[in-house]
């Protein structure tokens, strides 16, 4: 196969299907490819997403923001209404927050069936190699393009062939489902399972999404083990295979475009890193990457304003939640003692603010 399109997107995850939305809506020919045989299996994601009102709390300078996050009832499992972070002596921290849990599988489709509806062409089973030159190569032939997008998560090829800077540092996690009844409310763990470790337990109706990650700077096993670890104590029994992913943890890379090409969503460490959240960010991000590329396809303008615009609306927040989480990883999780001493320093408010992405003690 030899194929040319206007934009070529590697990923189909919420970074590349919102992209190609709205790439495709000004009329351009876009093309989206994605490795695996059916969009957004398997799942490898906490499936939760923060209410409009606590993403434009999060990121005030965005605009739009109803529109963009519009989703159909059925992708709501469970609507959430706080957050109870738990220190490893079971001391419970808790406090408002509300969004939702989804099925990740049904809310990539269903972002992805958005694209193709606007006129985006969606090939799967479809490998991103290398490029060079305008032409990407793949495992269905090379494809012809005027701009690339990697939607490919944390350790994109993508970034790789356009010289751009890799993720550093990412956190591995795995998540599995578990049936039961449970309150709605996200509960994350700090301690208790190793020195750098986390687990959470996500509700949905009737089951909840549940995980570990750890930081590879303080704990050193088998996240399987440490997983293990996890469901014993809280008397989870996992119902589906464990799917394993990495989590980007430093914020933003330093550098997201070149002449032809950009990043978006983990691709380009739009995470949060004090909790992993990526969702929003992806959305954001897409949004904000497919004007850049009409732009610049539309009327020669260069892709460093792509830059400027995700900093913008994403910059400052995803650079002190950076930050707290340096303080974190520097002060709390050498043990589980440091880790419960600082979370009672903290205390509900100021973790409260580590979670939104404001400054500690200044709460903005």
């Amino acid at each position: 196969m030899f194929a040319d399109t206007d934009i070529l997107i590697v990923g189909s995850g919420p970074a590349g299907s919102v992209t190609a939305r709205y790439a495709a809506q000004s009329g351009l020919k876009v093309t989206m490819i994605e490795q695996r045989p059916e969009v957004g299996v398997p799942v490898r994601c906490g499936e939760l997403v923060p209410s409009v009102e606590e993403i434009q709390g999060m990121f005030p300078n965005l605009t739009g923001a109803e529109e963009l996050f519009e989703v159909p009832s059925e992708l709501r499992r469970r609507e959430i209404e706080g957050i109870r972070l738990v220190d490893p002596k079971d001391r419970r921290y808790e406090f408002p927050f509300t969004g939702y849990t989804t099925d990740r599988d049904r809310f990539d489709q269903h972002l992805a069936r958005k694209a193709v509806d606007a006129g985006a062409e969606l090939i799967t089973s479809c490998r991103f190699m290398d490029a060079s030159d305008g032409v990407a190569r793949t495992t269905m032939g090379d494809i012809s393009y005027k701009i690339i997008i990697g939607a490919d998560g944390p350790g994109s090829r993508t970034a790789k062939a356009l010289g751009l800077p890799a993720n550093r540092h990412p956190y591995p996690a795995v998540t599995s489902q578990a049936d039961g009844d449970f309150e709605p409310l996200v509960q994350m763990f700090f301690g208790g399972i190793a020195p750098g470790a986390y687990g959470w337990i996500i509700p949905k109706d009737n089951e909840a999404n549940v995980g570990v990650g750890f930081s590879p700077r303080f704990a050193h096993g088998k996240l399987s083990d440490y997983m293990d670890r996890f469901v014993a104590q809280h008397n989870l029994v996992p119902t589906r295979k464990l799917e394993g992913k990495f989590v980007p943890s430093e914020g933003p890379i330093a550098r997201t475009y070149t002449e032809n090409g950009m990043l978006v969503g983990d691709s380009a460490g739009f995470v949060i890193s004090v909790n992993g959240g990526g969702i929003p960010l992806a959305m954001i991000g897409g949004r904000i990457c497919a004007e850049a590329a009409v732009e610049r396809i539309r009327n020669g303008t260069t892709l460093d304003h792509y830059q400027a615009a995700w900093d913008n609306v994403l910059g400052k927040p995803l650079r002190i939640a950076a930050k707290n989480k340096k303080l974190a990883d520097t002060f709390a999780f050498h043990s589980d003692w440091t880790t419960g001493l600082c979370m009672r320093i903290l205390g509900q408010k100021h973790m409260s603010n580590l979670i939104r992405c404001k400054h500690l003690y200044f709460g903005n």
